[in-house]
């Protein structure tokens, strides 16, 4: 555990400048148990040198992680070679991923100029002004790609996901697309592992093939070969809301089930030749056969973290029992962690991992350590509660909810998964017959209807903000707690924790006070402003091709971490892609009160599905200068446009008739400006006058040289402006003169491409100054890019 902390620290930091210093305090401890152990008697002794053993692990931890953090950040990419075209040789690495006209996969360079890292994810999309379609790609073929790469760059919001780090832990250092000169130089996969790659790409193919009409013929790909990715939304929604996720995640559970298979068929074998069993006793041969099967479905599935820590417990185990030694569960579990730690110190930052290891370890404290442990039916029911109430604190912790009816669910789910499901997909694997695929299908189509209405129960899951980190521990030493026997003293306390844990509520704005947070989504904006009782967001960030946009990825888990269920108001400026593209999917998943919606094409994409949506939600109005509304003490303002736009008429589509709203209370104002122009600068100025002046100004249009006039910067006089905009965008938003422009005047710039998520905090009195802070500045970690 000592050495898990060590790791975790590491973690943490926004630099790795003290490892040495961690190296050192290591052996300086290890010297310090060294005296204690030769001059210390009794318990005092005995305290100090365990004091001193687990402070050398934790030094150990981090100054080992801080090494290989040290490497591994060094396989970096040039800065010369960013956004530029780059000849790249090597092999496919790993299934790739079909995407909607496209695919996406790792690669991995073996002929590539100097500063191009080791491992790299790209990007590759049809051309339709091109003769042929693209080439199915395959794990293990070697190409040379024309390519353009950037260094790995993610959004940076509140409890967003850390992209980033998702890439550091798969030691991917380069992000990019394929730009030309695509050619085929070796179709054959080159070693172990690419075969190993080559053949799960073959089993997910013979899946979908086998079942081109089947709803659910993801679930079974990723049981076969752990690539979850083919799993239709719908049944991710299912089991989100049921906390049956695990059974379709290759995890121990599956491992165990391959094991005892390979270990019962050996085991028969050996009783069936008694010479066999004079040369090496049939439990040891059961052993070593339930441990290459193990291994080889482990190869198969991925060796995702839940698999690698199964996987090495069982190797564990099978090492002690040839040799002969008995050891405790408990001790095989921490040596299965340790391996994991040294081998990847980045497991740590992976829900998986703490899910994985934790649920093991309350198996153990369930079942272990008792004079009458139960069994059979009851020793399944026991730990089946046990692992869904005590993961309580980790699941609102990760993901912020809780399946209240995860106990019911999983007694349906477990059975049908570890003797019909699983067992007919592997016995699939091994015996070519399709027909088992469809046997498996049919047996997952009838576990979902039972569970489908479970999932659509109005109180299924349990959702809040999430906690802060105090908490969560408080929540896990309640759990612990409960895990001991009866009559261990305090134990009474720890229904009180959970119910702290249960019922926080994240603080909010005093009146008067307010909150306007602008998200980083990439090239488009996304603001939510909060007073005391009510929440507000103007416009709804851009979508990310066909099947993603900011609603879902960005905007919704924003919003459920900060306790948010329910907008009072959204506002969309206008019908442009950037700032519309996650309405519908925040429209589909949580209660909007108002939509007031700025000019669109009732005829254009988005305008019939705006109107519709909106109507459903809730009051849909037009904006239009002269609305104006109070919350909580603070006012809201719409200043533009003035002219009459039809909610549901054929404006024409028009930037300057965005929809422009000031926010004002006692500590300060804010203007949100939308992708108005500099003629609808020039209106505001000569309708509003004075009233244009705030203290924190959203960029027009992103920043656009088009916009911000000298005359609406003065006009304005802000103390901060905020540009909203994506990363090396295609625009140049913000425009260096725009900036310039704004620094003149004295205003200080803020921008989400570089600095993350932008939080501006207005006080509730007058006389206090505005607080500002940018995300990649209040919670940096040292692999996040400046």
């Amino acid at each position: 555990m000592g050495f898990l902390a060590g790791v975790c620290l590491l973690q943490t930091r926004s630099t790795l400048d003290a490892g040495p210093a961690a190296a050192g305090i290591a052996l300086a401890c290890v010297l310090l148990g060294a005296l204690f152990g030769a001059s210390a008697r009794g318990w005092a002794g005995r305290y100090a040198i365990a004091a001193c053993v687990v402070a050398t692990a934790c030094a150990t931890g981090f100054a080992w992680a801080a090494q290989r953090a040290e490497w591994r950040m060094a396989d970096a990419l040039a800065h010369t070679l960013e956004g530029q075209d780059i000849s790249v040789a090597g092999r496919i690495t790993g299934l790739p991923q079909p995407l909607a006209g496209g695919w996406r996969f790792v690669f991995e360079p073996d002929a590539a100029p100097e500063g191009v890292p080791a491992r790299i994810q790209l990007s590759w999309y049809e051309n339709r002004r091109a003769p042929n379609p693209l080439p199915a790609l395959q794990a293990g073929e070697r190409w040379h790609f024309v390519v353009r790469l950037r260094p790995p760059h993610g959004f940076a919001n509140p409890h967003g996901f850390d992209y980033e780090g998702w890439l550091l832990e798969r030691a991917i250092r380069a992000t990019g697309y394929v730009r030309a000169d695509a050619e085929l130089l070796d179709a054959a996969p080159s070693g172990v592992m690419q075969w190993v790659h080559r053949q799960r790409g073959v089993v997910r193919e013979r899946i979908l093939a086998a079942l081109p009409e089947g709803e659910h013929a993801g679930v079974l790909a990723a049981l076969a070969v752990g690539d979850q990715r083919a799993i239709a939304e719908a049944d991710w929604t299912v089991f989100r809301n049921t906390g049956i996720g695990h059974l379709v995640a290759v995890s121990g559970l599956h491992v165990s089930l391959v094991g005892l298979l390979c270990g019962g068929l050996c085991s028969l074998a050996w009783r069936r030749a008694p010479g066999l069993a004079l040369r090496l006793p049939v439990h040891k041969a059961r052993a070593l056969a339930a441990l290459a099967g193990a291994s080889a479905y482990a190869l198969l599935a991925g060796l995702g973290l839940p698999v690698l820590r199964a996987w090495l417990m069982l190797a564990v185990a099978v090492l002690a029992l040839l040799s002969g030694r008995r050891l405790a569960a408990s001790r095989v579990l921490a040596a299965a962690l340790l391996v994991v730690l040294v081998a990847d110190p980045w497991a740590v930052l992976s829900a998986g991992f703490w899910m994985s290891f934790a649920a093991v370890a309350i198996i153990l404290a369930v079942l272990g350590g008792r004079v009458r442990p139960p069994s059979g039916w009851r020793a399944a029911l026991r730990v089946q509660l046990a692992i869904s109430f005590a993961l309580a604190p980790a699941l609102l912790a990760l993901f912020q909810s809780f399946p209240l009816v995860s106990p019911l669910a999983n007694l349906v789910a477990i059975p049908a998964v570890s003797f019909v499901i699983a067992p007919l997909v592997l016995l699939a694997l091994i015996v070519p017959v399709d027909g088992l695929f469809v046997l498996a299908h049919g047996a997952t189509v009838m576990m979902m209807d039972v569970v489908r209405p479970l999932a659509e129960l109005e109180h299924a899951l349990w959702e809040q903000a999430r906690p802060p980190p105090w908490l969560i521990a408080a929540g896990a030493l309640a759990v612990a707690m409960l895990l001991l026997p009866r009559a261990t003293p305090g134990r009474l306390a720890a229904p009180a924790l959970l119910a702290g844990l249960a019922l926080w509520a994240p603080p909010r704005p005093e009146p008067g006070a307010f909150v306007a947070r602008t998200l980083d989504v990439g090239q488009g904006l996304a603001v939510h402003v909060q007073t005391h009782r009510h929440d507000m967001l103007f416009d709804a960030g851009p979508a990310y091709g066909m099947s993603a946009d900011a609603g879902s990825r960005v905007i919704l888990p924003y919003l459920r971490a900060h306790g948010v269920a329910a907008l009072d108001l959204l506002v969309l400026s206008h019908d442009d892609i950037d700032h519309v593209g996650g309405a519908s999917s925040l429209l589909e998943a949580m209660s909007v009160g108002t939509v007031l919606a700025g000019p669109h094409d009732a005829d254009a994409r988005w305008g019939a599905a705006w109107a519709a949506q909106a109507g459903a939600a809730g009051t849909a109005r037009r904006c239009q200068r002269g609305q104006a509304w109070e919350w909580d003490g603070v006012r809201f303002e719409v200043l533009h446009p003035g002219g009459e736009v039809a909610l549901a008429g054929s404006s024409r589509h028009d930037n300057d008739n965005s929809c422009v709203l000031r926010v004002l209370g006692p500590g300060g104002a804010l203007l949100l400006t939308g992708d108005i122009g500099r003629n609808a600068e020039a209106q505001l100025i000569a309708r509003e006058r004075e009233g244009l002046e705030s203290d924190v100004v959203l960029s027009p249009h992103h920043g656009s040289r088009s916009s911000s006039s000298q005359a609406f910067v003065a006009a304005t006089s802000p103390e901060h402006v905020i540009h909203s905009a994506g990363r090396r965008n295609a625009f140049g938003h913000p425009h260096p003169e725009v900036l310039a422009r704004w620094t003149q005047a004295g205003t200080r710039n803020w921008r989400t491409d570089s600095q993350g998520a932008v939080t501006a905090a207005f006080p509730a009195r007058g006389g206090e100054r505005v607080r500002i802070r940018a995300e990649r500045t209040e919670r940096t970690r040292y692999w996040h890019g400046r």
